[in-house]
């Protein structure tokens, strides 16, 4: 996720910045609830992918500029993006400005719909690579947590051969994290227990 440590606090992941109010909240309010809606999964994988590279607090401070320039995160809309929207989203200062990963938000839009088309539901696809049902881990410290594991790979992999871009295995895993398919609080962090009672799927 690119962050950046910081002092252990009692009842906190060390990595949520007590100095940023942003950050604290998506920490105690966001990360590591699972998430289960498919275009809001293709949302926070399109967001990740655009943080290549970058720190998360950069992607956090722009979220609802990426949701103006792209209608919402709504695919059916973004995969009729053409060359006019991409000129306007690369002249929007309010987004990370790469033809790349621009591209590769209009390509993942339309291959999610053509996913969708076939039968294949996007998040069933997500989840069936940890079993349907959220990881439970039981770290001590932030420093235990690994930046891939053989579930993002294999996420990762299956992503790239339907044609996604910006998913490597780190990159994944840090989705995989945030849409709460793992459960990464450390287990001092008073939302582990929080997060743990949300993995029924409803």
């Amino acid at each position: 996720m690119g962050v950046k440590f910081f002092e252990e606090m009692e009842g906190r992941c060390a990595w949520a910045n007590p100095a940023d109010a942003l950050y604290s909240a998506y920490h105690d309010e966001e990360w590591g609830v699972p998430e289960w809606d498919s275009r809001s999964l293709w949302e926070k994988l399109v967001l990740d992918g655009f943080q290549a590279g970058l720190a998360w607090i950069t992607i956090l401070r722009k979220r609802e500029a990426f949701r103006a320039a792209f209608a919402d995160f709504d695919p059916d809309r973004v995969a009729r993006f053409g060359e006019a929207d991409r000129a306007r989203l690369m002249a929007d200062a309010g987004i990370i400005r790469s033809n790349a990963k621009i591209d590769a938000a209009i390509g993942g839009a339309r291959i999610f719909t053509t996913m969708r088309e076939r039968g294949e539901d996007f998040s069933a696809f997500l989840w069936d690579f940890v079993g349907g049902a959220p990881i439970q881990n039981r770290w001590s410290s932030v420093h235990e947590v690994p930046a891939a594991t053989p579930a993002s790979e294999a996420m990762a992999k299956a992503l790239k051969a339907r044609g996604f871009k910006f998913c490597g295995p780190v990159i994944v895993y840090a989705f995989m994290q945030a849409v709460g398919m793992v459960n990464d609080h450390v287990v001092t962090c008073s939302r582990h227990a929080h997060v743990a009672a949300m993995g029924a799927r409803p």
